[in-house]
């Protein structure tokens, strides 16, 4: 009986190199990873080490007292939920049904081309000039005053080409025998998209309103010219109030405020980043699970 030759089974130079290679490329994209996430976590490091002093029920559900100096933040909190809800029922909807359109029924002509060159240049504007805009339109024009309505409009406007890529992209996404298959069955277009092209494109769309979350909860310069106040002593009871707001109290305590104990700063914007968080930790995890239940 033969036996086999022991050098058969062993690597040849070129499967050397390759592995090689492959071994380099791997601690490449580890240590891009580990760039990556290393100033995220050194600054989650720094609010807690900082800021954790400051968290307490006291701290999350009193109003300031002392100009600022001491007590919590329970207005500011409240207006921030307020402004990311009125925000997100403005613009979800409407970005949704303009990606619906601009996926399934807008043809490739000019006009289509316009409106996603639009919506591309809308997304790089900066926050100043969403503010003025917000500032001339909703609280001048319209006449909403400075109120929730108008910086959750401002707020919407600005985020409101995240939702719309989003959609549109995770629309497209889906493949088109499933369009097909539903046309050959005798669907109309819109039973199509809401049975069947909606359901499957659900993740993506939720991932764009993450994203509006994120930003809408941490902007600063369109709520200050439409809605935020520095202070008031009462809690909003319509969105037609003005209302405190976590981005901007974080501003005023750390620039404003004289003989501040260094914490509160650190504590207000600990709390800022875990209200995001926490938030979009419920989004992510409503996602994974729509995900699980998808067949493709």
């Amino acid at each position: 009986m033969a036996t086999a030759n022991p050098t058969m089974f062993q690597a040849s130079d070129l499967n050397q190199y390759n592995e090689r290679v492959q071994r380099r490329y791997r601690l490449l994209f580890g240590l891009m990873t580990l760039l990556l996430i290393t100033p995220v976590l050194l600054i989650l490091g720094t609010l807690v080490v900082k800021g954790g002093a400051a968290i307490s029920w006291e701290f999350l559900l009193t109003a300031p007292t002392d100009g600022m100096r001491t007590g919590g933040l329970f207005p500011a909190l409240l207006g921030t939920i307020w402004l990311v809800t009125v925000a997100l029922v403005l613009s979800v909807p409407i970005g949704i049904f303009a990606a619906i359109y601009l996926s399934e029924y807008a043809g490739d002509n000019w006009f289509t081309r316009t409106i996603n060159l639009a919506i591309i240049n809308l997304a790089g504007v900066p926050s100043i000039v969403h503010a003025l805009f917000g500032l001339g339109a909703f609280v001048l024009f319209f006449k909403f005053g400075t109120s929730i309505l108008a910086a959750s409009l401002t707020l919407a406007v600005m985020t409101m080409p995240v939702v719309i890529v989003a959609t549109r992209e995770s629309l497209q996404a889906v493949p088109q025998a499933f369009r097909e298959a539903c046309w050959n069955m005798g669907a109309t277009r819109w039973q199509t998209i809401r049975r069947v092209v909606l359901p499957n494109s659900i993740t993506g769309i939720l991932t764009g309103v993450i994203l509006e979350v994120s930003r809408t909860a941490g902007e600063t310069a369109p709520i200050m010219f439409t809605g935020a106040v520095f202070f008031t002593p009462f809690l909003p009871q319509s969105v037609f109030d003005q209302t405190m707001a976590l981005s901007l109290h974080l501003f005023v305590a750390a620039t404003q405020v004289p003989e501040i104990a260094e914490h509160v700063p650190f504590g207000i914007a600990l709390v800022l980043i875990g209200l995001v968080l926490t938030m979009n930790s419920v989004s992510i995890a409503f996602r994974m699970w729509l995900r699980g239940k998808k067949k493709w």
